[in-house]
């Protein structure tokens, strides 16, 4: 999931050598956290959150099949 989130990210943004995304547990419930470049955070965010969206659902639909909850957060580096 993981490796998959940051690939897209890396995509998104002007600076891909920023973008890294770090896991962590909580409450049953898997952490992602999305780092980039403060430069870059509005393009992963996209208009009126239209891309952070998409990239939630992406990664909502990869732990489906692991029958994990996952949550996204997106920080400025």
């Amino acid at each position: 999931m993981a490796e998959l989130l940051e690939y897209l990210a890396r995509q998104l943004v002007d600076e891909p050598d920023s973008v890294r995304v770090e896991q962590g547990e909580q409450e049953d419930e898997l952490i992602l956290r999305l780092y980039v470049a403060d430069d870059d955070r509005g393009k992963v965010i996209g208009r009126q959150g239209r891309i952070a969206r998409a990239l939630r659902a992406v990664v909502r639909a990869s732990a489906a099949k692991e029958r994990r909850r996952v949550r996204l957060e997106i920080v400025d580096d």
